[in-house]
C-alpha cells in the first residue's frame, strides 16, 4: 500500500491519502493522545513533537502540525511510518461496538449542464425540503453536506427529494474525485447516517414565498407564476440537479425575479436558458408580452 501525500488550503495541514476507504461513513478529529483512545495509529502519531491534530476520514489521515517544523522536512518520514504501521497489520480506528445496521442502497452519478456541478441520484426519497448550502457553516442542518465539505474540493452543495448535487471547485476534475464522492455518499447514508434533518431548516423569504400559509396572500398574478413554476419548471430543473424558487413580482414593471439553485447556480448557460425558457412560457400562459423574467443565482 502506497499513501499519497497532498497538500491542503492550509499549509499547517497535510493529508496523507490512502488508495482505499479507511473509515465507515465516520470521521474524527483529535487533539491529543487522550482523545485518540479509539484509533492506534493517532496515538502514534502524537508521539512526533509537531503534531498538534490529527484527523481521519474517508480515504485519509490529516495532520495539522506546529510551526516548530515545516513539512517539508517531515513529511516524507511521516508517510513512511504511516504506510509501515498498516502495512504491518496495524489498526487506524477500533471498530464500534455497537455498529448500525446498514441499509443497502444504490448512488450513481449525472452529469448536469454546468460542468462543474454533479448530481449524485440515490434511491430512496431523502427529504421533502430542498437545501442548498454555501459552505459548512451553513450546513448545520445536514451532518451529511458537513461531511461533504471537509473535501477541500466541494464548493456547494444542493439537497432534493432523491437526489445530491455537489458543486466542485475548478482546481479539481470530475474525473479524479466522482467515485469517491459516490463512494462516501453510499456508505454514509447505508450505515444510518442523517441526510439532513428537515426540522433544522431554516426557511428564508425566498422560500417562504412558495409556502401554503403565504400562498393565499399574494396577488393572483404571483399565485398563477408560481403555479406554473411548480407544474411545468421545476420538474425539468430538477432533472437537471437543480431547484428554481419564485422570489417576486413586480406588476408595475411586470418583472418576475426567479431564484436559481443546486447545479443552475452559477451554470454558465443556466441563466440565459432557463431566463428565456421561463420568460416566454410566462407570456404565452399569462397571456402578457411585456412579461420580463430576472433569473438570479441562489
Amino acid at each position: 500500500m502506497k499513501i499519497t501525500i497532498k497538500e491542503t488550503q492550509n499549509p499547517t495541514i497535510l493529508k496523507f491519502e490512502f488508495p482505499d476507504f479507511i473509515t465507515q461513513n465516520e470521521s474524527f478529529e483529535y487533539k491529543n493522545i487522550d482523545e485518540a483512545k479509539n484509533s492506534p495509529l493517532a496515538q502514534q502519531l502524537f508521539y512526533l513533537p509537531f503534531v498538534k491534530t490529527v484527523y481521519i476520514s474517508s480515504n485519509f489521515i490529516a495532520i495539522e502540525r506546529f510551526s516548530i517544523v515545516e513539512w517539508s522536512d517531515v513529511q516524507e518520514a511521516v508517510a513512511e511510518q504511516i504506510e509501515n504501521y498498516v502495512n504491518n497489520g496495524g489498526v487506524i480506528v477500533l471498530p464500534n461496538e455497537n455498529p448500525i445496521k446498514k441499509q443497502p442502497i444504490t448512488v450513481y452519478g449525472e452529469t448536469t449542464p454546468n460542468p462543474a456541478s454533479l448530481k449524485f441520484v440515490i434511491n430512496k426519497a431523502l427529504t421533502k425540503t430542498a437545501a442548498e448550502f454555501k459552505n459548512i457553516d451553513e450546513a448545520k442542518a445536514s451532518p451529511l453536506a458537513q461531511e461533504l465539505f471537509k473535501f477541500h474540493f466541494v464548493k456547494e452543495i444542493f439537497i432534493a427529494e432523491n437526489y445530491i448535487s455537489v458543486t466542485k471547485y475548478d482546481s479539481t476534475s470530475w474525473d479524479e474525485i466522482t467515485l469517491e464522492l459516490r463512494t462516501f455518499i453510499k456508505q454514509f447514508i447505508e450505515n444510518g447516517g442523517t441526510v439532513l434533518d428537515d426540522t433544522l431548516i431554516e426557511n428564508d423569504s425566498k422560500q417562504e414565498k412558495q409556502q401554503i400559509k403565504n400562498f393565499d396572500h399574494l396577488d393572483t398574478t404571483s399565485q398563477q407564476i408560481i403555479n406554473i413554476l411548480e407544474e411545468y419548471v421545476k420538474p425539468a430543473v430538477a432533472a437537471d440537479g437543480g431547484n428554481i424558487l419564485f422570489d417576486s413580482y413586480n406588476d408595475a414593471d411586470k418583472r418576475v425575479k426567479v431564484v436559481l439553485q443546486g447545479a443552475c447556480n452559477g451554470c454558465p448557460s443556466s441563466t440565459f436558458t432557463l431566463k428565456s425558457g421561463i420568460e416566454n412560457m410566462l407570456k404565452d400562459m399569462l397571456n402578457d408580452k411585456d412579461i420580463i423574467v430576472e433569473a438570479l443565482n441562489g
